[in-house]
């Protein structure tokens, strides 16, 4: 099979990405032209024959989402892309706007038609702050056009904006209520659900959240009259069809970004593409950043798809694997993650704030050999209490990492006394 395609990334190397011109030779805005002839259900049905999922992580079909935010009656209504790329190991997304940013940009303006929304935001996070001026000149150019404004192309009522905003360096960030909240200028702090953005999100006016992986799809799927999209893919499985952009990092010797065919290997992956490792074995492979789950070196030969990673016990999630030698041990990988969520959590919500901190310190009694099994126990009881009632996303799965390195890697967390083991 196929170990790296290029579908969505086809684009790159191919234009000069501070000239409209340039994206125009190479059939740029031919999407855009197409989508505003037809029928917005039409094109929500494109994405969901093709089987997209989102890419930020939670896997929502795309183009269910879209006709339930175009089902949604506003007088205003907004699209927000997600370029809050904080996720540990992932930066997938920094590649796309890197080198391709017009495209996203096209993505953005049918899925503001579709959805009939009238203003567009992208929130980049505050660490890509050198792509800001990408991004705006693509936005000015577009605009001089008329690609973006009043009546784009022609269409009467067709009328959309698009605006740049910054975050501050907040991972919670990525969440979406906590997003809008930074936007709106407030500290970017999760919101109570219901109501949800769908109906009630930036300024109050009804929100439709995607990732920038998503966005960049979409002008490819609407071009793609041949189904070619739909020949990649795990063969009989719905769920995985097409390509996915994976970022691979860690102790392999070529860390980068790969847009791959769902049904590779893992193996394929991290020794094919990745380049291997250098001197050690593989300790451990997390899935999906910091908030994804982990596996030992025997998921080598699991396919990289939906359905066969979680019968694995992990998860796709954002699309990023690390790779972690036997240099570094279970638990104090354990303990640099929790650190960073210890770091990251907003405070709001008691279980995530006091939660991050606790397992952290229990973790440090592991490294010193100093546990009790009523430890191990409230180890298990925080992390289940902080999965059921904690505000966000960042709270309920910061312990995944540890839920299943404890399932995965049991010998690390046994009892010991007097260098001797116990049970």
């Amino acid at each position: 099979m196929t170990m790296a395609v290029k579908f969505m990334t086809k684009n790159f190397g191919r234009y000069d990405i501070r000239s409209l011109a340039s994206y125009m030779e190479i059939g740029g805005l031919t999407a855009l032209k197409k989508a505003i002839q037809m029928p917005g259900d039409d094109i929500a049905a494109l994405l969901t024959a093709a089987g997209i999922k989102g890419r930020g992580g939670a896997a929502y079909p795309m183009g269910k989402k879209w006709l339930q935010a175009r089902a949604v009656k506003a007088a205003e209504k907004v699209i927000i892309c997600n370029a809050d790329e904080g996720e540990p190991c992932t930066f997938k997304d920094r590649t796309l706007i890197q080198n391709d940013p017009f495209n996203l940009l096209e993505g953005m303006i049918i899925a503001g038609y579709v959805i009939e929304a009238q203003h567009g935001y992208i929130y980049l996070r505050e660490e890509y702050s050198y792509l800001k001026s990408i991004l705006l000149n693509a936005i000015e150019q577009l605009t001089e056009k008329n690609f973006l404004g009043k009546n784009i192309l022609g269409k009467k009522g067709f009328d959309y904006e698009l605006h740049l905003c910054s975050g501050a360096g907040a991972y919670v960030c990525g969440e979406g209520t906590a997003l809008i909240e930074s936007i709106e200028g407030k500290s970017g702090r999760p919101r109570m659900k219901p109501p949800y953005i769908k109906q009630c999100g930036l300024y109050n006016h009804p929100t439709c959240v995607q990732n920038v992986e998503s966005l960049s799809l979409v002008a490819a799927i609407v071009n793609d009259e041949n189904n070619i999209y739909q020949t990649y893919g795990t063969k009989g499985e719905k769920n995985s069809i097409g390509t996915k952009l994976i970022s691979v990092a860690g102790n392999v010797k070529q860390p980068g970004v790969f847009e791959i065919p769902f049904g590779i290997t893992i193996r394929d992956i991290i020794y094919g593409l990745a380049g291997g490792l250098e001197d050690q074995p593989i300790r451990l492979i997390q899935f999906g950043g910091a908030s994804g789950k982990v596996a030992s070196k025997d998921i080598l030969d699991t396919p990289y798809s939906y359905e066969h990673l979680i019968k694995a016990g992990v998860g796709i999630g954002s699309g990023a694997i690390l790779v972690v030698d036997e240099s570094t041990s279970v638990i104090d990988f354990l303990i640099t993650t929790q650190a960073f969520f210890s770091h990251e959590s907003c405070g709001q919500c008691a279980p995530c704030r006091e939660g991050n901190r606790q397992i952290r310190l229990l973790l440090q009694k592991i490294k010193d050999g100093v546990h009790t099994q009523a430890d191990i126990e409230k180890l298990n009881s925080i992390a289940d209490i902080m999965t059921v009632s904690s505000l966000c996303g960042l709270g309920q799965a910061s312990q995944n990492a540890l839920k299943t390195a404890m399932k995965v890697f049991p010998d690390e967390f046994k009892i010991m006394e007097r260098g001797v083991e116990i049970g």
